[in-house]
């Protein structure tokens, strides 16, 4: 059931109340970021209702004990996880000595819209205090351009009589996580500073055990206002605060403008952090508030000049591409090659690190094509620069060569179930497709030939060392793993898991003939160790169906009570809610695509009859309570022509969070897989393939569209798609003429190339 609280609309999201009863969702649908940092949608002033208040910064995090009731060798020593850092946003309201607070308040007129076209966060409301009436208005953004740099404007005007304001601007260092194991307090106090219009506060993480370094953060504020009377300033521990006093006329605002500029000891020293984030406000000193939110909005229209996603027809469908492309741009664009894509980015906690394999799978493709290809090589080197740990952690199972984490900060294992962190394998197989997808995506073969060859190479000889011959089949298999689908765990032979082992060790095979004599010497690659992969390849043992003529999930999957979703009650519905995970265990109810993955994956390894049975047979056992779910089955289904269950998978991955169809909302936005919703119109409806350094598109509309539109980088030529009724327009903006395919029949784009009255 899908839970509402927004108004349709193209570029906003816009409510007319305060969701008291659903306040943590509300919060995290107006979340804000700029790739250095972001907080929840919070109110700048006092709410004493159930809240989650959040601010994060990019790569700060803490390595919290790792608790489990029965310890296994191979476990990881702690849980990374990201951790609430100061409070930064927030303002004090008293007005005639009331404090202002919307929980308690009741307001009138109330307006709160998220405007995604510009990256700014603005409230409106009218508030009674002592019988007198009072317009509040906030505006709020993170700077994309000076990425330290938060703004905020709060105006409180008397409506109907005087009355004296008072406005608390404060930084507050009291904060805590929501998901600590023993309910910590991740932060201590280094310094702190009050003076007039102007405070600053330094925190550094508490010590741990890990010989992780600590972090450190300093946040800086600058006030100014108009026509205060008094202020005064306070500093008390990991508390500082600047105060003024109004006193206003009938129709007279009380008005301030914060500024808030952080520094962390990621990029400097200790000492120099409370100047550096002092500097960074004095460096703005001479820029009013308009100019800094012109560049910030004018920073986000170049973004979206490249990147939007026109459809015309379903304003709803409109909204949650836009709102999906905005968060994660909002999370990350590629600035800082030592970050990734958080799977909540800046909007809560929950999973804690800060790496999945999702950014290989699913955002890798949308930065691709929306971005410059710098922003897809950081996201490759990244994976590069942390191969060290990855050796590690193959090392602590007693395996060969390299087992990327699922989630991590440094390369090192930080995730604490047994079940995903050593048996949900396949991702090492992300980790390498990434890798051809970038090189066949751009025609770049420098990253391949230079470090990921040197990826490529350890993942294989992992795998290499983590199959098993069984002399029974004379074939290898891989037992013990959990595939895509989480709703099993511990199985054998997981068919995706097997074919992207196998797939790998052929594209390192292919790759390795890209290298000079000395790369490979350098590799310790000998003719015995390919002769072995090889043979693995050759030999690779794929279950199989012979009745249904389908890939079998794993060994034992077919023994299960084959049951569709559609014989599951709403009482059931999320079953990852309502069931046991015994019960979940035992049922054959697929949490995402699995078989279906590999298919994706790989599609063009197999024809229209393989998917499309497979597809028939594997969607209907399909809870899709997993985010990264609809995606690939909305491609599936416009390849093999049920366009209708395309569109509706479409909807669920574009408005996933906006209308909580999983209710989990309210923990954060589900990040990484909002890059689905741009994969299910580009390659699901637009049918998009790079297949084998090819271009392709084979588009059709949705029956309530009227048309849709967007563009992509490719092999450094701008090209823009728009898809009508009758027409597919296919333009080059910019760089070279290029052959691709439209249709399956090859065709030459010059300039503008039309297909009027396309059947598929």
């Amino acid at each position: 059931m899908i839970q509402r609280l927004f108004e349709i609309d193209e570029w906003k999201l816009k409510s007319k109340q305060v969701e008291k009863d659903a306040k943590r969702l509300q919060e995290s649908l107006t979340s804000l970021g700029n790739g250095y940092m972001g907080m929840r949608g919070n109110f700048e002033e006092r709410y004493s209702g159930d809240t989650h208040q959040g601010t994060y910064i990019a790569g700060v995090w803490y390595p919290d004990k790792t608790r489990v009731g029965w310890w296994k060798n191979g476990y990881p020593d702690y849980f990374g996880k990201v951790i609430n850092a100061l409070n930064f946003i927030g303002i004090d309201v008293t007005i005639d000595g009331e404090t202002l607070d919307l929980f308690v308040d009741e307001t009138a007129d109330f307006a709160l819209e998220l405007d995604m076209e510009t990256g700014i966060l603005r409230r409106r409301f009218q508030v009674k205090k002592n019988g007198k009436s009072f317009l509040v208005e906030t505006e709020r953004f993170l700077s994309i351009v000076k990425q330290e740099l938060c703004l905020i404007r709060y105006h409180v005007t008397a409506l109907d009589a005087e009355a004296e304001i008072v406005l608390t601007p404060y930084v507050d260092g009291n904060v805590t996580n929501e998901d600590a194991n023993y309910d910590e307090m991740f932060w201590l106090e280094v310094a702190q500073d009050a003076t007039e219009n102007k405070a600053t506060i330094v925190t550094k993480t508490i010590e741990n055990n890990f010989d992780i370094p600590r972090f450190t953060i300093a946040a800086s504020m600058e006030n100014r206002t108009e026509n205060a009377k008094e202020s005064t300033a306070e500093a008390k521990k990991l508390y500082v605060e600047n105060k003024y006093r109004f006193q206003v006329a009938k129709g007279e605002t009380a008005k301030l403008e914060k500024r808030v500029a952080v520094a962390t000891s990621r990029d400097y020293a200790e000492h120099e952090l409370a100047g550096a984030s002092e500097q960074f406000l004095a460096n703005v000193a001479e820029l009013n508030y308009e100019a800094l939110r012109k560049e910030h909005a004018e920073a986000w229209q170049t973004r979206w000049q490249k990147a939007d996603v026109l459809i015309s027809g379903d304003d709803s469908a409109q909204q949650g591409i836009r709102f999906n492309i905005f968060q994660l741009f909002a999370t990350y664009y590629g600035e800082d090659a030592r970050l990734n894509i958080g799977p909540k980015g800046f909007t809560g906690e929950k999973y804690g690190g800060a790496t999945y394999w999702d950014t290989e799978a699913f955002a890798l493709p949308l930065y691709l094509s929306l971005a410059d290809k710098e922003v897809s090589r950081n996201l490759l080197q990244y994976r590069h620069d942390q191969l060290d740990g990855a050796k590690v952690n193959a090392g602590k199972i007693g395996m060969k060569g390299a087992l990327y984490p699922m989630v991590t900060f440094t390369g090192i294992e930080c995730h604490n179930e047994w079940e995903i962190t050593f048996e949900e394998i396949h991702r090492n197989g992300a980790i390498a497709h990434a890798i051809y997808n970038y090189t066949n995506y751009t025609g770049d073969t420098t990253y391949l030939v230079n470090d990921g060859i040197d990826v490529l190479t350890e993942i294989s000889r992992f795998w290499a060392d983590r199959v098993h011959m069984s002399e029974r089949l004379d074939k290898y298999m891989i037992h013990g793993v959990t595939g895509p689908n989480e709703y099993d765990n511990n199985v054998s032979n997981n068919w995706y898991t097997n074919y992207i082992a196998t797939w790998t060790l052929r594209y390192t095979i292919e790759s390795l003939q890209q290298i000079t004599p000395a790369k490979r010497e350098e590799l310790q690659i000998t003719d015995a160790e390919i002769d072995h992969w090889q043979d693995i390849i050759d030999n690779m043992y794929f279950p199989y169906d012979e009745k249904w003529q389908i890939f079998v999930q794993h060994d034992t999957f077919l023994d299960k009570e084959l049951r569709s979703t559609d014989t599951l009650t709403d009482a059931d519905k999320p079953i990852n809610q309502n069931w046991s995970w015994d019960k979940i265990l035992r049922s054959c109810f697929i949490k995402q695509a699995d078989v279906l993955q590999g298919i994706y994956t790989f599609g063009d390894e197999f024809d229209f009859e393989t998917k499309q049975r497979n597809f028939e047979f594997y969607e209907p056992l399909t809870v899709h309570e997993s985010s990264l779910s609809p995606a690939v089955h909305t491609v599936l289904a416009a390849e093999i022509g049920r366009e209708d269950k395309a569109v509706e998978l479409y909807n669920r991955t574009a408005r996933l969070d906006l209308d909580n169809y999983n209710n989990d909302t309210e923990d954060g936005l589900h990040i990484t897989s909002m890059a689905g919703s741009w994969i299910a119109i580009v390659q699901g409806f637009a049918g998009m393939r790079t297949f084998n350094g090819r271009l392709a598109f084979a588009p059709f509309l949705p029956k309530t569209w009227d048309k849709y539109a967007f563009k992509i980088n490719y092999r450094d030529r701008l090209i823009e798609v728009t898809v009508t009724a009758k027409t597919v327009s296919i333009a080059l903006l910019s760089g070279e003429a290029l052959e691709l395919d439209l249709f399956g029949e090859a065709v030459q784009l010059v300039d503008t190339l039309e297909k009027h009255d396309y059947h598929k």
